[in-house]
C-alpha cells in the first residue's frame, strides 16, 4: 500500500499576491487589428497560409517582400491548378485562356 500524504500550501499574504499580478493584455493597436482582421474577412480572401506557394511544382508563387501579397508569374505557371485545389479559402481561380 502507498503512502499518500497531504500538501497544504504555504501562506500567500494578500498584499504579495496582488503584487506577483501582470497587467491584463490590452489587445491589438488599430493597424495590427485591421490586418489581422482581412485575414478572416471572407472565404474568398487570401489569408496568407503559404499553401500554394508551397505546393507549387514549377515555383512560380511568391510573396512580395513589399506588400507581403502572394503573386503568380503567369509567364512560368503551367496552369496545373494544385494551387487553387490546396486553397482552403478558394481564393485563387482557374479559368480556361482562349
Amino acid at each position: 500500500m502507498t503512502e499518500t500524504k497531504q500538501i497544504i500550501p504555504k501562506e500567500c499574504k494578500f498584499e504579495e499576491s496582488r503584487r506577483l499580478h501582470l497587467e491584463p493584455e490590452k489587445g491589438l493597436d488599430e493597424p495590427s487589428a485591421v490586418k489581422e482582421a482581412q485575414r478572416c474577412l471572407g472565404n474568398h480572401f487570401c489569408q496568407s497560409c503559404d499553401l500554394c506557394r508551397i505546393t507549387c511544382p514549377e515555383l512560380c508563387i511568391t510573396r512580395n517582400p513589399a506588400n507581403g501579397h502572394i503573386e503568380i508569374d503567369l509567364e512560368f505557371c503551367k496552369g496545373c491548378g494544385i494551387c487553387a485545389f490546396i486553397c482552403p479559402r478558394k481564393a485563387i481561380k482557374m479559368e480556361r485562356e482562349e
